[in-house]
């Protein structure tokens, strides 16, 4: 059960009908993007083999699985994994698989043993790293097999932007809550101590901002290699002192409230009251820089990828598909996929976090579907 308080700050929060109606399309779009696997993939969600209920989304299995003579990974587009999949994997499939699909789909094969397959496919049926195989230069216009055309690799760019999505989604909220834990923190203890605790502190932090992060990233990736685990932690190396000044503040200006020389004098502990009591005041000041925190790690992972400094080529980056429009400025759907989804993602993101900012405010009312300031 949530508190009095809380009840009235998601009360708030409602009230904002654009905050509360972005936070519902946001969801709806990452909820189905964590589903991307099922949506976009060049893999079947789930096959029958002789009766047997296979998904090789989520398992491994080879061509020798549905009768075929390679033990590597069944490449389910080919013509001849289909017909084995179909007919029970009949030999007669590496002859002519079109012709054994086409009498098993008429009637006219009748064998003994036979025992008909079927395959469920994605919506989609590429994933982010598939190399679409249809005549044509790279980039291709959209078409009704890819609604938003290809990029210079012959990519789905409707899989690669779902993929993308998803990824700077997560690595937004993994940056944003690291970095938050860590500056705020940081912030109450140099608040809240204050003397030589906040001065060693500050100079530390003047010093940490200096390096060069960009620098510092190009440097360990050349030296360790590009990956996604990384370029988290260096980003939350980095970023963790843009929140420590407005905690700092907030617990600088609190620490010498009545409540808090009333709490020290009844013998309450400094982290209980730093966490319990002044913290919770600080959260209105706390949550209004969470929005320019979250645009600002998907705008760093995009620019990183742009640069070529970021996540392997491979990955499902939308800075690497702005790259790709900037390079090919013949194919303009590169770019509009690239803007609008940057677009729909942050504007979203900032609505819905004007409204959290809104909802945490004491001094905020709503009056309809207006919100006022208390006099």
């Amino acid at each position: 059960m949530l508190s009095h308080l809380n009840q009235r700050r998601w009360r708030n929060f409602k009230h904002n009908r654009r905050a509360f109606w972005s936070m519902w399309i946001f969801a709806v779009l990452f909820g189905i993007s964590l589903f991307a696997e099922f949506l976009a993939n060049e893999k079947p969600i789930l096959v029958s083999y002789r009766g047997e209920l296979r998904s090789p989304i989520m398992s491994f299995y080879s061509e020798a699985d549905f009768g075929g003579d390679f033990k590597t990974e069944a490449i389910y587009r080919d013509s001849e994994v289909q017909c084995l999949i179909i007919t029970g994997g009949l030999e007669a499939c590496f002859n002519d698989p079109e012709t054994l699909m086409s009498d098993v789909s008429n009637g006219s094969l009748r064998a003994e043993g036979f025992s008909k397959g079927w395959v469920v496919w994605p919506v989609i049926p590429y994933s982010f790293n598939t190399v679409v195989d249809r005549p044509g230069a790279a980039p291709s216009a959209p078409d009704k097999y890819n609604w938003l055309g290809t990029d210079d690799t012959k990519r789905d760019v409707v899989a690669r932007v779902i993929y993308g999505f998803r990824l700077s989604v997560f690595f937004a909220i993994l940056v944003v809550t690291l970095s938050s834990i860590l500056g705020l923190i940081a912030g109450a203890i140099q608040g809240y101590f204050g003397g030589w605790t906040d001065l060693v502190f500050q100079r530390f932090i003047e010093i940490w901002t200096g390096i060069p992060s960009l620098y510092v990233i190009i440097i360990l990736f050349a030296i360790l290699g590009r990956s996604f685990w990384l370029l988290v932690i260096l980003t939350v190396l980095f970023g963790w002192p843009a929140l420590v000044g407005v905690v700092r503040a907030e617990f600088l200006r609190a620490r010498n409230f009545e409540y808090v020389r009333a709490a020290r004098a009844l013998g309450v502990s400094d982290r209980k009251i730093m966490f319990r009591h002044v913290l919770p005041n600080a959260m209105v000041a706390t949550v209004t820089i969470l929005p320019f925190l979250v645009t600002g790690a998907i705008g760093s992972l995009a620019s990183l990828d742009f640069l070529g400094f970021g996540l392997p080529s491979s990955a499902p980056s939308l800075g690497e598909l702005t790259l790709q429009a900037k390079q090919n400025l013949q194919a303009p759907w590169l770019g509009f996929a690239a803007f609008f989804t940057f677009a729909v993602m942050l504007s979203l993101l900032v609505f819905i976090f004007e409204g959290v900012r809104d909802a945490f405010d004491p001094r905020k009312t709503f009056t309809g579907s207006r919100v006022e300031d208390d006099k």
